[in-house]
């Protein structure tokens, strides 16, 4: 007879919780079939590829295209089949390694090689230079004007009397500096061509990854936008987007602004041709 515990007691217990917990994929999969949706109806809601929504719900992640666009198709998924998104992302980053490190510059500095922005006139030292011409236009008036009325103040001592045509001389008309009208674009958008698509991306409400590529698939830009920047892309038949936080973007194309209101952390995945805006 031993006394004390057996060695099958002292073995650790199993952690049922982490056990019964099922992966994102398959939460992701349980809440869709119990909403009673299929994956034509959340891949229509949210527009992520059919392809992608079952790569995701079989938990494989590699169609998304790392863990930016992994993250925000999940966080979308989750508020279309009605679960809360961020426990996922809680479990994703643990199973991941983590959140996403910072975005390097080199892609940026490239993208902006290849897609320099237009640069406005430097408003600045034009109305410099015009108030100095004004300036200098005033000072003449008067040294000259005053020539005049030492003239006829002497012929007036002289006892000659002028004659009409001489009391009468024209006053030279102040020219009158012409005013700028209005504030320089700093984009392309405002003289937009008509033979032309163009799209500009701004990040007024914060920062997201977006890529952007022409009608033949060649990349204009890949890379972070920080919150207050903008880019301006342009092509000849259509520009297609991939936002990776939709919620921060503003969109204006061909010169109009495009009025959806996009889900803050939705990754949206946008083509626009000359023709648009037809429909947001």
């Amino acid at each position: 007879m031993s006394i004390g515990n057996s060695p099958e007691d002292e073995r650790p217990f199993r952690d049922e919780s982490q056990e019964a917990r099922p992966s994102v994929g398959r939460a992701l999969q349980q809440a869709r079939i119990e909403a009673r949706l299929t994956v034509d109806d959340v891949s229509s809601a949210t527009r992520v590829r059919i392809a992608i929504v079952r790569a995701i719900e079989a938990d494989d992640f590699a169609p998304c295209g790392g863990d930016v666009y992994a993250r925000g198709h999940i966080r979308t998924l989750a508020r279309a089949v009605h679960l809360d998104p961020e426990p996922l992302i809680a479990q994703y980053d643990a199973e991941h390694g983590g959140r996403p490190a910072p975005t390097p510059a080199a892609p940026l500095f490239e993208a902006e090689r290849i897609r320099p922005e237009r640069r406005g006139p430097n408003w600045t030292a034009a109305m410099v230079a015009a108030i100095v011409v004004v300036i200098g236009f005033v000072g003449f008036t008067a040294f000259k004007g005053g020539g005049s009325s030492g003239d006829a103040k002497a012929q007036a001592a002289e006892g000659a009397t002028p004659t009409p045509r001489e009391s009468a001389a024209p006053t030279p008309k102040k020219a009158t500096p012409a005013a700028p009208t209005g504030e320089p674009s700093d984009s392309a958008i405002a003289a937009a061509p008509q033979d032309k698509v163009t799209v500009q991306v701004s990040a007024p409400n914060g920062r997201s990854w977006i890529s952007a590529k022409d009608h033949n698939g060649r990349m204009l830009y890949d890379g972070l936008l920080k919150k207050g920047e903008s880019k301006t892309f342009q092509d000849s038949t259509k520009i297609n987007l991939i936002l990776g936080d939709a919620g921060a973007i503003e969109l204006y194309v061909n010169g109009k602004k495009i009025e959806d209101t996009f889900r803050q952390g939705a990754v949206e995945r946008l083509t626009y041709t000359k023709g648009d805006p037809v429909a947001g």
